[in-house]
C-alpha cells in the first residue's frame, strides 16, 4: 500500500493479497521524511494482516515509542494515532492491580494502551481513556482486528472492503493506494457535500468506504463482510446529553463557574503533557482565550500563542488576540497574511483534504497552523465552545424567528414560497423565503443550516441520504429547541466539519492539535448545566465567559461574534474568477457528468453579476471539481 502525505497515522489491510505485503516497505521509505519522525510496518503472511504507521513523535521520542508495537505478552499488535492524556494514571492503576508488565520499555501512551488491552479487554480500556485517537489493534489469539475512534471524533478513521480485503487508514489516501481499490464516487455523499459543505459520517466520497463514527469501535475477523460487522459504541453523546439534562446542576451561578473552571483546567493540564514544544491558537475570542488563560495559569513560562490577521476590513481578529496576549503575558506570534497568501493555497486544498471539503475557513486554519509549526509541534485550540455553551448566533435568533413564523398557517407559507421563489430578492429576504415551507422547528433549522436545499436535483443520479439532523430516531431527548440545536451541531457539524478542518490543516503541517473543551468530562458537565447558564439575556456562552472574566477584563472580550472566515464572495468575483471559470465550464461539467450544468451556470452567473452571494454554494462544487481534477 503506497501512502503519501499522512502525518502521524495508521493504515493497513486484513485479508488482502500476500503479494501486496512488499508494498509496505515502499510505504516506510516514502513516508520516512514526511512522517516526519518515524515509520514502520508489521504483517503476518499467514493471516494476511498488515499494519503500518507514520509517527509525529510527541510523547517518548525514543525508539521505545516505535510503531506498530507488540504487547509484552505478544498477543496484540497496535498502530495508534493520537494521544492518551491520562496514560500515566492508567499505568498506576495497572501497577496497583498487579496487571502491569514486569518492566516498561519506555513512557509512551501506546505501550500503556497495549498493557490495558491485555489486562482489561477492549471496551473497558476505551472507556478508561481520556484522549483523542484512531487505532488498529490485531489480536493474534482471537485472530481479530479492532478499529476504534475517540469519543468526539478528533482523529479520523476510514474503513471499507475492496473485494475480500478490509482496508483502513487515517486518510483516504491510504485506502486508495491499495492496488485493487475502486475509486467510485458516491453520488449520495456528493449531495451531502452540497447541502452541508462537508460529508457527514459514516459516509465518504467513495462508494463502499465509511468513516467510523466517533465513540465507536468495530471488530472484524478475516473473511467477514460488511453485512456481518456492526460497530459498537463505548461512549455515546446522546447518553451524555440525556443523563446531563436528567440530572441538572442545582447550585448557584458562582458554584457552577467554579466547577466549570476546575474541570476545564483539569483538561488543559492533561493536554499540556508533551515532550516537544507546545503552544496554542489565540483568536481573541471567548473559547481560545479561555483555553490560553487556563494554560498560562498552570505554566511557569509564557505560553506560546499564535494568531493570523487579514488586511481586509471585517475579517481581522489579530488585534483582539494581541490584547489578550499582552494581558495574560503569553509569548505571542502574529502573522498578517495577504489575500494572495490564501489564494496561493487554494490549489493545494485537494491534497490537504483527502475528500472534498468546503468550509472556506480551512484557508486561515492552514495558514495559522503553518505559522505555529515553525515554533511548536503541538497546539491547543478552543474548538467546541460554541456547540457546548450556546455560542452560535442561530441558537439565539432561530427560536424567535420560528415563534413568529409558525403563527402563519403552513398552507399560506407554502403558497407564499411558490409565488416568491425565483424573484431577485436581497440575500436577507432570500434566506427568510427558504424557511417559509418548514413544517416544524426541526425542519426549519435543517433548512437554515443547508447550503443547497435540494442537492439531489443538482447532482445527476444523486439521492438524499439520511443524516443525524434528518433522522428523528437518532435524536436525544432534549428540554428545549436551543438544546436540540446544540445537540445536532455537536453530533454532526462539530465532528465532521470543525474537527476535520483543524485536523487536516494542522497535520498537513506536521502539527498536532488538541481540544481541551472536548474532553468528555467537560462535555458531560456542559450538558448538566441549565440552558440559562449558557444563553442568558439573548447572549451565548454566558458561563464560559464568567470563567474567562476571572482572567481577562470583560471589555476585552465583549464584541460581536465573528467567524474565522475569508472574503470568499469577493475573491470568486475577482482573483479566483479564472480558476473557478475553468472548473465550472459548462462543457466540462457535461462531460464529467456529476452536475446539471445549466443549474450550476445559473448560480455562477447570479454571483458574478452581484445579484446574490452564492459563495458557499459555489465553494462546495468548486472543492469537488478541484478534488476530482486531482484524482
Amino acid at each position: 500500500m503506497i501512502v503519501e502525505n499522512i502525518m502521524c497515522g495508521c493504515f493497513g489491510f486484513l485479508g488482502g493479497k500476500k503479494a501486496y505485503f512488499g508494498v509496505l516497505d515502499v510505504v516506510e521509505n516514502k513516508l520516512y521524511h514526511r512522517g516526519p519522525d518515524d515509520s514502520g510496518t508489521w504483517y503476518d503472511e499467514r493471516q494476511t494482516i498488515a499494519l503500518g504507521h507514520t509517527r509525529l513523535a510527541i510523547v517518548d521520542l525514543s525508539p521505545a515509542g516505535h510503531q506498530p508495537m507488540a504487547s509484552p505478552c505478544d498477543r496484540f499488535v497496535i498502530a495508534f494515532n493520537g494521544e492518551i492524556y491520562n496514560h500515566l494514571d492508567l499505568r498506576k492503576q495497572l501497577e496497583s492491580q498487579g496487571s502491569a508488565p514486569t518492566s516498561w520499555r519506555g513512557h509512551s501512551d501506546t505501550e500503556t494502551l497495549l498493557a490495558c488491552f491485555s489486562a482489561w479487554g477492549i471496551e473497558k480500556t476505551l472507556q478508561s481513556t481520556v484522549g483523542m485517537f484512531a487505532l488498529a489493534l490485531w489480536d493474534k489469539q482471537e485472530q481479530q482486528l479492532t478499529l476504534a475512534r475517540d469519543r468526539l471524533g478528533e482523529k479520523p478513521l476510514y474503513w471499507g472492503w475492496c473485494g475480500s480485503a478490509l482496508l483502513f487508514g487515517s486518510e483516504l489516501k491510504a485506502l486508495k493506494a491499495y492496488p485493487d481499490f475502486k475509486a467510485e464516487v458516491d453520488r449520495g455523499a456528493l449531495t451531502l457535500l452540497l447541502r452541508h459543505n462537508y460529508i457527514p459520517a459514516p459516509y465518504t466520497i467513495y462508494q463502499g468506504i465509511e468513516k467510523l463514527p466517533a465513540g465507536q469501535y468495530v471488530q472484524i475477523k478475516k473473511g467477514q463482510l460488511r453485512a456481518d460487522v456492526q460497530p459498537k459504541a463505548y461512549w455515546q453523546l446522546n447518553q451524555a446529553i440525556e443523563r446531563g439534562l436528567a440530572s441538572p446542576f442545582s447550585g448557584t451561578d458562582a458554584q457552577a463557574t467554579d466547577l466549570l473552571e476546575h474541570v476545564i483546567s483539569q483538561a488543559v493540564r492533561g493536554q499540556m503533557l508533551a515532550d516537544v514544544p507546545l503552544g496554542a491558537f489565540l483568536s481573541g475570542g471567548v473559547d481560545s482565550s479561555t483555553v490560553v488563560a487556563l494554560m498560562q495559569q498552570q505554566s511557569r513560562q509564557p505560553v506560546r500563542t499564535f494568531a493570523i490577521g487579514f488586511d481586509e476590513p471585517g475579517y481581522n481578529e489579530a488585534e483582539y488576540a494581541k490584547e489578550v496576549s499582552l494581558h495574560l503575558g503569553t509569548d505571542h506570534t502574529e502573522l498578517y497574511v495577504s489575500a494572495q497568501d490564501a489564494l496561493d493555497l487554494v490549489p493545494r486544498l485537494p491534497d490537504i483534504y483527502c475528500e472534498p471539503f468546503a468550509d472556506s475557513s480551512q484557508l486561515p486554519t492552514f495558514l495559522v497552523s503553518r505559522m505555529a509549526k515553525q515554533h511548536v509541534t503541538v497546539a491547543l485550540s478552543g474548538d467546541g465552545g460554541d456547540e457546548l455553551f450556546g455560542g452560535y448566533n442561530p441558537y439565539q435568533f432561530a427560536p424567535r424567528v420560528w415563534s413568529k413564523l409558525r403563527v402563519m398557517p403552513l398552507p399560506l407559507r407554502q403558497i407564499a414560497y411558490r409565488l416568491l421563489s425565483g424573484l431577485p430578492l436581497p440575500d436577507k429576504f432570500a434566506k427568510l423565503l427558504r424557511v417559509l415551507p418548514a413544517k416544524d422547528k426541526e425542519q426549519f433549522y435543517h433548512i437554515l443550516m443547508s447550503h443547497w436545499d435540494n442537492p439531489d436535483q443538482l447532482v445527476i443520479g444523486g439521492q438524499i441520504c439520511s443524516t443525524l439532523i434528518s433522522s428523528p430516531e437518532q435524536w436525544p431527548q432534549t428540554d428545549s429547541f436551543e438544546h436540540w440545536m446544540m445537540a445536532m451541531d455537536a453530533g454532526q457539524y462539530m465532528t465532521d466539519d470543525i474537527l476535520v478542518k483543524v485536523d487536516r490543516a494542522a497535520m498537513a503541517n506536521s502539527l498536532e492539535t488538541r481540544v481541551p473543551l472536548l474532553d468528555h468530562r467537560v462535555v458531560e458537565l456542559a450538558w448538566q448545566l441549565p440552558l440559562n447558564m449558557k444563553i442568558r439575556a439573548g447572549v451565548g456562552k454566558w458561563i464560559l465567559k464568567e470563567v474567562l472574566y476571572r482572567h481577562v477584563p470583560r471589555e476585552m472580550i465583549e464584541r460581536p461574534k465573528k467567524g474565522f472566515s475569508v472574503p470568499l464572495g469577493q475573491w470568486l468575483r475577482g482573483p479566483l474568477r479564472d480558476w473557478a471559470e475553468a472548473l465550472l465550464n459548462e462543457q466540462r461539467l457535461a462531460q464529467e457528468g456529476y452536475f446539471v450544468p445549466s443549474a450550476v451556470q445559473r448560480i455562477w452567473s447570479e454571483h458574478l453579476q452581484g445579484k446574490r452571494n452564492h459563495a458557499r454554494k459555489l465553494w462546495s462544487i468548486l472543492m469537488f471539481q478541484a478534488w476530482l481534477e486531482k484524482q
